[in-house]
């Protein structure tokens, strides 16, 4: 038997069935990693003390205690350390206690060698990930509100427990979610969005689970879906609460079995994707309204994170503004003058980030010269909706409106679609275009 070098990663193993301790002595030794065992709470304790470990194997029951103190443990003292529980086969409840105390994910008895495996690579990867802090992006802003959302971020990136991002249209959700996968151990892998507000319901089922060919009329091949090409990586499911009960039953068992069965399968195909979700609506109001189920609920929302709205950290916009009009104006260098900064940041954004941008868009494409003054912004205001009924002005507004929006669709139709050729044909710069989508809501 070759001897592991004394560098090797050493992990902790705390359950006290030594044929089980054996089983994953043997798994660890086969990936050249080094093991130690410790059968007991106080000897676990003491055992941390004594050594450092890249991963930390818990058994959920133990003679002078439970898992779940070890995991507290770890989190005051050594954070850093990811935890994996090991509990009974379909106990969902204790695995989801383990996750909300801080456990990066759990297995099942009997231990399946293959599944935990995956589960070691995804830990190491996970200390690989920390060891360069530079080569993930991060949130803009130090509000306190946006402070302590990047230091949520960071845990939840330590975990594989499935999150709720809850937040109001605009916030950035998916901005969250993108940053817990690329700051989490599965950064290198695929990280999948999908709208399931978009996706009509005769679809979802097929489009999140795959199906096989000549399952329904159309289905001429096989056909992976979203959680296989997330497999590795993360699926972000935005608009949850749009998916109906009868799907989320499917998803629920997806989640539990960590497998799909895709439509006209016989059988469940086993994959390895971490589900993160996100909606603006309030969850449990739809619990409530019967639109989701209970199970389903306690299930996707082990873990939430809250994202704020942009008017409860209004001293981040100065920051948000510089970076979008970075990312907007090319090679050109636009700038806020004082008096539209202070417009800005006295606004309330309804419509959040989302929001910002739009007005900054609109007025990158209006202002003359290098700088946004407060008159480029137009900024809402109460006083300005359009009252109900109009005016005969208002009809000619609306009728010369009717005639642009042919113009320019035509225009987009005959370039398929091609922003650049349209904006040439119509006589256009692309910037001009661009606002002139914005204003008549053809984005």
């Amino acid at each position: 038997m070759n001897t592991l070098p004394e560098d090797a990663p050493r992990v902790l193993i705390v359950d006290d069935e030594p044929d089980l301790c054996e089983l994953l002595a043997i798994t660890l030794r086969g990936m050249g990693l080094q093991s130690h065992s410790a059968g007991t709470l106080a000897a676990a304790r003491q055992a941390l003390s004594d050594a450092s470990y890249r991963l930390c194997l818990c058994d959920l029951r133990l003679p002078d205690g439970s898992g779940l103190e070890l995991i507290e443990h770890i989190q005051r003292t050594q954070p850093q350390l990811p935890v994996a529980m090991i509990t009974a086969h379909g106990d969902v409840g204790a695995a989801v206690a383990a996750m909300k105390a801080g456990a990066f994910d759990f297995v099942n008895k009997p231990v399946n060698v293959q599944g935990l495996r995956g589960l070691i690579d995804q830990a190491l990867r996970l200390s690989r990930v920390r060891a360069e802090p530079g080569s993930v992006p991060t949130l803009i802003g130090d509000s306190p509100a946006m402070q302590a959302l990047r230091v949520m971020v960071a845990k939840l990136a330590r975990s594989q427990a499935p999150v709720f991002i809850r937040g109001e249209s605009g916030v950035g959700k998916e901005r969250v979610a993108r940053l817990i996968h690329a700051q989490g151990a599965r950064a290198g892998g695929p990280f999948v969005p999908v709208n399931c507000g978009a996706i009509p319901e005769h679809l979802l089922e097929s489009e999140l689970f795959g199906h096989v060919k000549g399952s329904f009329t159309g289905a001429s091949a096989d056909r992976e879906g979203l959680f296989q090409t997330a497999a590795g990586g993360t699926l972000f499911l935005d608009e949850i609460g749009a998916v109906p009960p009868a799907m989320q039953v499917k998803l629920l068992r997806a989640l539990q079995e960590r497998a799909v069965r895709p439509v006209g399968a016989r059988q469940e195909i086993p994959v390895d994707t971490r589900v993160l979700s996100a909606t603006h609506e309030d969850l449990a109001a739809l619990v409530r309204d019967g639109r989701i189920r209970q199970d389903f609920y306690y299930r996707i929302n082990v873990i939430e994170v809250t994202v704020p709205p942009l008017r409860d950290r209004a001293q981040d916009i100065p920051a948000l503004a510089a970076d979008l009009l970075a990312r907007m104006a090319g090679g050109e260098r636009l700038a806020l003058t004082p008096a539209a900064l202070t417009a800005l940041q006295g606004y309330a954004f309804p419509g959040n980030v989302r929001e910002l941008e739009n007005i900054l868009e609109r007025a990158a494409a209006l202002c003359e010269g290098p700088q946004i003054d407060r008159a480029d912004l137009h900024l809402p205001a109460a006083c300005e909706y359009p009252p109900e009924g109009g005016a005969g002005g208002d009809d000619l507004d609306a009728e010369l409106d009717g005639v642009e929006r042919d113009r320019i669709v035509a225009a987009l139709e005959a370039t398929r679609y091609n922003r650049t050729a349209a904006a040439a044909r119509l006589g256009l710069t692309l910037r001009q275009l661009r606002y002139r989508m914005l204003k008549l809501g053809l984005n």
